[in-house]
């Protein structure tokens, strides 16, 4: 594996050095075995992209510490562009009720709709009005490792203080390949690797993590697997956040978890910070799952969006291939409101169920 020690020629710059032919080759691979030629190699060196002078100096020991972080939704204006406006508001009411990071153009987000250029700005539009309050946390994932080289020192170059990583999905590697994808990006800054089989089609198992875990900028994991493989990383000192809303109450208080990536928390705040930070609740816990059932009943972000426009919080628009959810789920939406109490769901408004005639669907933008 030692050729496969790649991220040197992922990360470091410097002339190619191939190895020079020897006349005598020829003649000897006749009557011998043929042997590859040592794999050119880029010696070690830092891209010219790089600086030591990173805006924000964030360790990873300061992303580690944090127990709610919202995978923020992106609103849309009419013609499709983003809402920043109503994006502002969003964020700016989960760091009134209480979250600590957030994080951008995930899939939540709908990072996976956006150009690198919407992505890029993005996160530096967040970093420039709320960095000072909350952690900004960049998707800068990709299946391709060049990209996620190149989005990754756009994003730190733009002040996130970490990157959220994926693995490398439909295209899979294998589980070499995943360590070497990882050590081409960690080197940047603190970063938090994205376990979700569910989206990638194949799982990151414990032997990578504890492999890329030797590595100071590993903030954590987001765990999508179960509680099971949460424990097994916190039992060795890994930090890890839930990355399953109906399942975090349990993996905070009863697995070692230290938090929760949420999207529930998208509309209710202040009480997923109860959930993290007041101790053991089976009650509120119990009174919240059927809302996170709810969320989950189609693939996100699809009645979170839905929810939001509802609720008057972002306008009704969806980005194909994403719809709303049909009439009878927006009314099961407006009674769970009531049930928990509209005071504890972001915005003013009156929870809404709205017409389908309501919604703007863009497959243009």
């Amino acid at each position: 594996m030692a050729a496969v020690k790649s991220c040197s020629v992922c990360l470091r710059e410097s002339t190619l050095q191939f190895p020079r032919p020897n006349r005598g080759d020829h003649n000897k691979r006749r009557g011998g075995k043929w042997r590859s030629p040592q794999a050119a190699v880029i010696p070690n060196s830092h891209l010219p992209m790089r600086s030591f002078e990173v805006k924000n100096r964030t360790l990873a020991e300061d992303i580690k510490s944090l127990r709610l972080i919202t995978a923020i939704k992106t609103p849309y204006l009419p013609d499709g562009r983003f809402d920043l406006e109503a994006y502002d508001a969003l964020v700016n009411v989960q760091i009134v009720n209480g979250a600590e990071g957030v994080i951008v153009g995930g899939t939540t987000g709908e990072g996976q709709l956006m150009s690198w250029d919407e992505h890029i700005m993005l996160i530096g539009h967040t970093v420039n009005c709320f960095g000072s309050s909350v952690k900004v946390i960049g998707n800068t994932g990709s299946n391709s490792t060049r990209e996620a080289i190149h989005a990754t020192e756009q994003g730190f170059a733009v002040g996130m203080h970490a990157a959220l990583h994926i693995n490398p999905y439909y295209g899979k590697t294998s589980l070499e390949g995943m360590v070497s994808h990882f050590d081409c990006v960690l080197p940047m800054g603190p970063t938090i690797i994205y376990n979700v089989p569910s989206r990638t089609g194949q799982d990151i198992p414990p032997r990578v993590i504890h492999t890329i875990a030797q590595s100071p900028n590993l903030a954590g994991v987001k765990e999508c697997v179960g509680n099971d493989r949460v424990e097994q990383y916190t039992d060795k000192g890994i930090v890890v956040w839930s990355g399953n809303d109906d399942q975090c109450h349990d993996a905070r208080w009863s697995h070692g978890a230290t938090g929760v990536i949420s999207v529930t928390s998208n509309l209710i705040p202040g009480l997923m910070r109860k959930l993290m930070f007041e101790g053991k609740n089976s009650e509120l816990n119990s009174k919240l799952l059927p809302l996170i059932d709810w969320l989950f009943q189609e693939p996100n972000p699809i009645a979170l969006n839905t929810a939001l426009a509802q609720l008057g919080v972002v306008r009704p628009v969806f980005r194909l291939p994403y719809v709303p959810l049909p009439l009878a789920k927006r009314v099961e939406f407006v009674n769970l409101v009531k049930k928990i109490g509209r005071e504890n769901f972001v915005g003013e408004k009156n929870v809404q169920v709205l017409d389908d005639d309501d919604f703007i669907l863009i497959g243009r933008y």
